[in-house]
């Protein structure tokens, strides 16, 4: 029978990453098992580098603090030698980190995960890897914002330099066809 300071101290860490799960954008959870020592300390330094978090727990306490999160879905992805990566800040890194290791290191295998607060399936946690992180997003919109601005501005410089080389610049005219409809009325 275990004593009850151990049931203390077990319940205190199902408490902490009951609340750390809660306070994550996203989480995945992956089998490490067949990872030599190696390539466990290079994905940990990886995930470091983007401000995850990587744990591994006993499967009892990692179910309890899914289950205290209210992240039920979870329960069956914590069988085997499971650890546990999550992110308060960026949604996408956790997911990506893991998703690109297990590309190169086949022993890594990702399970499932959380992403804002609802449970996700190997599929989604997939996907969500694949996307770009969240600079890329925002180059990408600012991008977009700027293009009509960037087609302006290469209208009028190709203008100016019509008008420099004495060339008067032609203008575009659309032209629109009006068609007129007749409304025709069968004779009877």
């Amino acid at each position: 029978m275990m004593s009850a300071t151990a049931i203390q101290a077990k319940s205190e860490l199902v408490a902490e990453y009951s609340a750390k799960f809660k306070e994550s954008s996203s989480l995945v959870v992956v089998d490490y098992r067949g990872l030599t020592v190696e390539q466990v300390t290079e994905l940990r330094k990886s995930l470091r580098a983007e401000g995850v978090e990587f744990k591994v727990l006993k499967n009892n306490i990692s179910r309890r603090a899914a289950a205290e999160a209210g992240f039920e879905g979870l329960n069956d992805s914590f069988v085997g030698p499971t650890a546990v990566a999550y992110s308060k800040e960026d949604v996408v890194a956790p997911a990506r980190v893991l998703y690109n290791f297990a590309k190169t290191n086949e022993a890594l295998e990702l399970k499932a995960g959380v992403i804002e607060g609802q449970f996700a399936s190997l599929e989604q946690v997939t996907a969500l890897a694949q996307l770009p992180n969240r600079d890329g997003l925002l180059s990408m919109l600012l991008s977009v914002l700027q293009a009509p601005m960037r087609n302006i501005a290469l209208a009028v410089k190709a203008v100016s330099e019509q008008k420099e080389a004495g060339v008067e610049p032609t203008p575009v005219v659309e032209e629109t066809v009006v068609a007129e409809e007749t409304a025709e009325t069968p004779a009877e």
